[in-house]
């Protein structure tokens, strides 16, 4: 083999060139999956996130309702309460005033879309207080619709007593007026002995009984009266006298008038008479009546009345008289 200095036309042998292609490749590839894998971390982790923030907001959103479930089932607990008897009412007026104060507290808080940890726990206390309000309430009315009901039943009691009462006192009351109105029948005088004397009297006080209409210038009446039952004292006694017309007697300046007799309806009298009576004793009664006109020619009656009853009467007859009467 021989040895020269001058280059020779077969070329050498060179070491291989380095391929970076497949290398960068490779990297981005890596670099690809790298970031896929990374984005897909990342959604899962923003997933986890998410899901936990709807659990989370799902978690307050249940305790919200719970509360407001309390809330409404504790109004519904109250009202049903306060509409038991609306006559407690006044009676309950200052607690209801608190609980009107809970209830504002409550919606207030409930009011609220999102609620913190402090106003959930006070809720939940006012709630309870409002609770343990309403409880005594219920005990309350409890105690007051006994004591409303045995009101009742001493007041049926009381009005069963009262009709009673009534009743007997009404019957008492009737069996009294039935017994005053026997008394006041049976004590009506009784009147016996009637006499009409036609009188002239003279100028000088002289007396004559005379039956010539002319003469007569009064008429004295006379009669006995008695009660065995009657209570002593002054009584009026009635005189009524009928012309010989068919009217009655009647001078209102001597003291005539009506009055209201049982049977008849009102009457004139000509005269009242007081008379002083003495239990179970009879009475004697005289009175002489004078009026300020002459007296007629024909029959006069005379009637006489006490409480209301016609207890006598009798006639007289005045005539013409003759030539020298």
């Amino acid at each position: 083999m021989s040895t020269t200095n001058y280059p020779s036309a077969t070329p050498q042998s060179q070491p291989p060139k380095k391929d970076y292609k497949i290398l960068i490749i490779g990297l981005l590839a890596a670099g690809f999956l790298l970031t896929w894998g990374y984005l897909l971390w990342n959604n899962n982790k923003q997933e986890q996130v998410q899901q936990q923030q709807t659990q989370q907001i799902a978690k307050v959103t249940d305790e919200k309702g719970q509360l407001q479930k309390n809330f409404d089932d504790a109004l519904v607990r109250l009202d049903s309460l306060t509409g038991t008897n609306n006559k407690m009412q006044s009676q309950l007026s200052e607690r209801q005033t608190e609980i009107g104060k809970l209830k504002g507290n409550i919606r207030g808080i409930l009011k609220k879309e999102k609620l913190t940890e402090a106003e959930k726990k006070k809720a939940e206390d006012l709630i309870k207080e409002l609770n343990d309000k309403i409880n005594n309430l219920e005990q309350e009315v409890a105690r007051l619709t006994q004591e409303n009901q045995q009101l009742n039943a001493d007041k049926t009691q009381l009005t069963a007593d009262k009709e009673k009462l009534t009743t007997d006192l009404q019957t008492t009351t009737t069996a009294k007026q039935d017994l005053e109105k026997k008394v006041d029948v049976a004590s009506t005088l009784n009147a016996s002995n009637i006499a009409i004397s036609p009188i002239h009297e003279k100028s000088n006080g002289k007396e004559k009984v005379t039956t010539t209409a002319k003469r007569v210038n009064k008429l004295v009446i006379s009669f006995d009266v008695d009660n065995r039952i009657a209570q002593t004292g002054q009584t009026d006694v009635y005189v009524c006298i009928t012309g010989p017309d068919g009217q009655p007697v009647s001078v209102p300046a001597l003291g005539s008038g009506t009055f209201t007799t049982r049977e008849e309806g009102d009457k004139v009298f000509t005269a009242k008479v007081p008379v002083d009576i003495e239990a179970g004793k009879k009475k004697s009664v005289q009175f002489a009546w004078k009026q300020n006109s002459d007296f007629k020619i024909g029959s006069y009656k005379i009637e006489i009345y006490h409480n209301g009853f016609k207890i006598g009467e009798g006639t007289k007859e005045l005539k013409k008289g003759g030539l020298f009467s």
